[in-house]
C-alpha cells in the first residue's frame, strides 16, 4: 500500500537503518530498500509461528502488529545497536496509527457506521459517498440483529459469511449483541429478498452459534442519506417487538400495527384508559386459565366452537368462562365492540408493565 511506503520515506532519514513493513502473508508493503517492495519475505512463515511478539533472526528484529486483536502486519529492522528495538516499537506504533486513520477515512463500513450513529454531518454524506465510490442512489434496507452473547464466534462474522458481496452489502458490529446489516435491494418493493435474508440470518444463528436472534427491519430507502432513518426504524421495531411481539424473531417497522400507536402514547394517557375500561382490581382478578381462554378466543376470531375444541373443553364450559369474564370486567367478548376494547386494553397493559420495569 502506498501509504506505508510514504510512512517509510518519512522515517528513513531519521533512523538511518534498513527497515520495512509486511502484511500477515509476508508481502512487503513498504521498505527503506525500495527494491524489496512487492516481494514476499522468505521466512514469513517462521515469524508467524513464533509465539513471542518480538522475534530476532539473521540480524533482524521482527514485531507483530495487531489491529483489533487480529494480526495485520509485521515490521522489521536490522538489529545494529541498542536503539534498534526502540525504533522498531516506534515504527509499529506508527503503522497502527496510519492503519486506523486510513480505516476511518476510507473504510466503507466505517462510513456507514458513522451514518447510523449520527457521527457525520448530513451535508458531508454525499461527498464522502462519492469519495468512496458508493452509489448515492440505490435501494437499501437496514437489519438490526440482536442476539444473546455468543462465545468464541462473533455474530457479525457469521452474518458476514452470508453476505460476502462487500461492494453492496455491509455488515457492521455495534457491540457483542447488536449487528447491523445494510443490504442493497433490486427495487423498493423487494419484500421477498428481505424475508429471505431475515430467515437465513435467524437459521444460521440458531445452527452455527446456537443462540436466539431477533431482527428489526427498517423501511427501504433509496439514497445513502436516509440509511440513518432506516436504522432508527429498525431500533424502534425491536423495542416495540420486545413488548408486543416477543415471540416473533423478525419484526418489520412497517408491520407493527396497533403496537406502534400504543408505543407513541404517553403512559399517563394509557393508565387513564385502563382505569376507564376496568373497575379497580377487575383485570387482576382474572386467573391464568381465564387469560389463556381469552387469548385462544381472540386467536380463533371469537369462534366459540373452535376455541372450545383447541382448549379441550366443552362448549358450555367455555360459555361459562366467557360469562364469568363479563361479570368481572363488564365486557362481553362475544360482542365485537367489547372484544376490541378488551384486546386493546391487554396490549396497553402489556406496554405499561414493560415500561414500569425499565
Amino acid at each position: 500500500m502506498k501509504i506505508f511506503q510514504n510512512l517509510v520515506n518519512q522515517i528513513r532519514e531519521i533512523i538511518g537503518i534498513e527497515f520495512g513493513i509486511m502484511d500477515e502473508t509476508g508481502l512487503i508493503l513498504g521498505c527503506s530498500n525500495e527494491a524489496m517492495v512487492g516481494e514476499t519475505y522468505p521466512d514469513a512463515a517462521d515469524i508467524l509461528s513464533e509465539k513471542s511478539n518480538i522475534y530476532e533472526k539473521d540480524g533482524k528484529l521482527f514485531q507483530k502488529v495487531y489491529i483489533k486483536n487480529k494480526l495485520e502486519f509485521i515490521v522489521f529492522i536490522n538489529n545494529e545497536d541498542e536503539n534498534s528495538r526502540k525504533f522498531l516499537s516506534l515504527i509499529a506504533l506508527n503503522v497502527t496509527n496510519v492503519r486506523n486513520l486510513y480505516e476511518e477515512k476510507f473504510d466503507k463500513g466505517n462510513f456507514f457506521k458513522n451514518i447510523i450513529i449520527d457521527n457525520i454531518l448530513p451535508g458531508e454524506i454525499a461527498l464522502k459517498a462519492k469519495e468512496l465510490h458508493i452509489p448515492f442512489n440505490a435501494y437499501r434496507v437496514v437489519f438490526l440483529i440482536k442476539v444473546d452473547k455468543a462465545r468464541d464466534v462473533q455474530p457479525n462474522e457469521v452474518i458476514q459469511s452470508l453476505f460476502p458481496n462487500k461492494m453492496k452489502d455491509f455488515v457492521i458490529a455495534i457491540d457483542e449483541e447488536d449487528t447491523v446489516l445494510i443490504k442493497e435491494l433490486k427495487s423498493m418493493d423487494d419484500t421477498k429478498e428481505i424475508e429471505r435474508a431475515a430467515k437465513a440470518i435467524i437459521a444460521t444463528l440458531n445452527t452455527e452459534l446456537m443462540v436466539r436472534g431477533q431482527i428489526g427491519i427498517g423501511s427501504v430507502v433509496d439514497n445513502v442519506r436516509d440509511i440513518g432513518r432506516s436504522f432508527k426504524e429498525a431500533q424502534t421495531a425491536l423495542r416495540i417487538g420486545s413488548i408486543f411481539e416477543n415471540d416473533n424473531t423478525v419484526i418489520n417497522y412497517n408491520n407493527l400495527g396497533i403496537g406502534r400507536l400504543i408505543y407513541q402514547l404517553p403512559t399517563s394517557m394509557c393508565r387513564l384508559f385502563l382505569k376507564e375500561v376496568f373497575k379497580e382490581g377487575s383485570f387482576e382478578a382474572l386467573d391464568q386459565e381465564t387469560l389463556l381462554t381469552i387469548q385462544k378466543f381472540f386467536e380463533n376470531n371469537l369462534n366459540v366452537s373452535e376455541t372450545s375444541r383447541q382448549l379441550y373443553v366443552h362448549r358450555n364450559t367455555l360459555v361459562y368462562r366467557l360469562d364469568k369474564i363479563q361479570k368481572i370486567t363488564g365486557l362481553d367478548l362475544r360482542n365485537f365492540d367489547d372484544a376490541i376494547i378488551f384486546k386493546v386494553s391487554m396490549l396497553v397493559k402489556k406496554y405499561l408493565d414493560k415500561t414500569d420495569k425499565l
